[in-house]
């Protein structure tokens, strides 16, 4: 290192003008020194020349302190995790409720990190323990407000949500965790914990209820510091709260979207089918955290779908709500994303069809998708044609109604044979 540690404190002094992201690490320095200097020395004693000198010039005033948290005070935090929800594993965003004064802990899984997940989350977590937390501390979350030095931007949906349940909510520094150390330390504790091995669930809202139950278990656990039962001290927390208001809030935003020629509408940067009557309306849109409803100019509902996280390459419809439009036009078959959802033996019948007999059969259809359900309306179709009978409306209207009401009576191969018997008897009689 003899004559290369000046050069090391040149660049390391340097830095104290730069941004902290921008700085010299020690492989920095020692690749500088190999590639503008020819260094023919090791890794190692340039690691230690760094040390010493970020030792030998660090301020009073780096490090942390320890916070201390009044009962009441809750802090909020996202993390990811996998899980298995109706035989798919699939990544989910899952929400962190900490209480740093007790260390007790909720959580619950969303498919995104939108406001309506974190307000109906929070309203989960504060029915389950029956009252609000007076101070919520964030990160410097996008999902429901973004703090800019000392100015604080926060969505419509959670201002409201904070005024319905009286809460005051804090939002930490940007790339500053240490500020709710609390929550952070539960995100790696739950996750081991709770999401290990990876739980299974038929839906989402289930999983929910048993992560909440796995939460409660947390309770019996002796605080490590205080030497209590989390749950005596969670109890304080609760006291300090604020009580519930009588009715929960409605964690849903409403927007106002104009449909295309289509009737489609851009929600979050995919595609959802009000359907083609609804062309170049203006439709109002409630997104929550897992539908979407589409309401027309006089605030009815007329569409709702699973709300889609991330892009999506397709359309998301309703099949019904393209019936109407090829029973008018059943040229258009061809090219209907309706075509890949029925079955071969409709898809090759209506393939094959006259353009009489095409509007006939999805007339049947959507007449009998209206009392029966899609499902049920094509199912009943399918059985028809592969019977070898005409799809008459009338005959798959009625099959789909007992379809649909589980009420067909299993098909079953009649034994003729005890007519032969009838037959030669009557022949030794003559």
């Amino acid at each position: 290192m003899s004559g290369f540690e000046g050069i090391i404190e040149q660049w390391l002094s340097e830095d104290q003008r730069r941004p902290r992201k921008q700085r010299h690490t020690a492989k920095r320095v020692f690749d500088r020194l190999v590639a503008e200097h020819a260094f023919t020395g090791s890794y190692s004693p340039v690691q230690r020349q760094v040390k010493k000198w970020n030792a030998r010039h660090r301020h009073a005033g780096d490090g942390f302190t320890e916070l201390v948290w009044p009962a009441g005070t809750a802090q909020v935090d996202f993390c990811q995790a996998e899980a298995v929800i109706g035989g798919l594993r699939q990544v989910l965003h899952i929400l962190i409720v900490s209480f740093p004064f007790s260390n007790m802990r909720f959580v619950q899984a969303y498919r995104g990190e939108t406001a309506e997940c974190v307000c109906h989350g929070l309203r989960a977590v504060f029915e389950h323990i029956g009252a609000a937390p007076r101070q919520l501390v964030f990160d410097n979350a996008t999902g429901i407000g973004r703090r800019t030095g000392t100015r604080v931007i926060e969505t419509k949906l959670f201002g409201a949500f904070k005024l319905h349940y009286r809460a005051e909510s804090r939002y930490c520094n940007p790339y500053s965790g240490h500020e709710k150390g609390n929550v952070e330390n539960a995100v790696g504790f739950l996750r081991r914990n709770l999401m290990v091995p990876e739980p299974e669930a038929v839906s989402l809202s289930a999983l929910n209820v048993v992560l909440m139950e796995r939460c409660d278990a947390l309770a019996a656990a002796t605080h490590w510091r205080k030497g209590l039962p989390i749950g005596e001290l969670f109890a304080q927390d609760v006291a300090a709260s604020v009580e519930l208001p009588g009715i929960g809030f409605d964690p849903v935003r409403y927007e106002s979207r104009r449909a295309d020629k289509t009737g489609t509408l851009l929600i979050d940067g995919n595609s959802y089918a009000a359907g083609p009557s609804f062309h170049s309306r203006t439709l109002t849109v409630g997104l929550r955290h897992d539908v979407i409803e589409i309401l027309d100019e006089h605030a009815v509902p007329v569409r709702s779908f699973p709300r889609a996280f991330g892009h999506q390459n397709k359309t998301i419809f309703e099949p019904a709500s393209l019936l109407p439009l090829l029973v008018s036009k059943p040229g258009a078959w061809g090219h209907s994303p309706l075509r890949e959802l029925v079955p071969d033996p409709v898809r090759d019948w209506l393939d094959k069809a006259t353009p009489t007999d095409r509007r006939r059969l999805l007339s049947g259809v959507e007449a009998a998708a209206g009392s029966a359900g899609f499902d049920a309306a094509v199912q009943a179709a399918d059985t028809l044609i592969q019977r070898g009978d005409q799809p008459e409306p009338a005959a798959l209207g009625m099959l789909a109604r007992r379809l649909a009401q589980d009420a067909e009576p299993t098909a079953f191969t009649v034994n003729l044979s005890v007519y032969d018997t009838l037959i030669s008897n009557s022949g030794q009689t003559a």
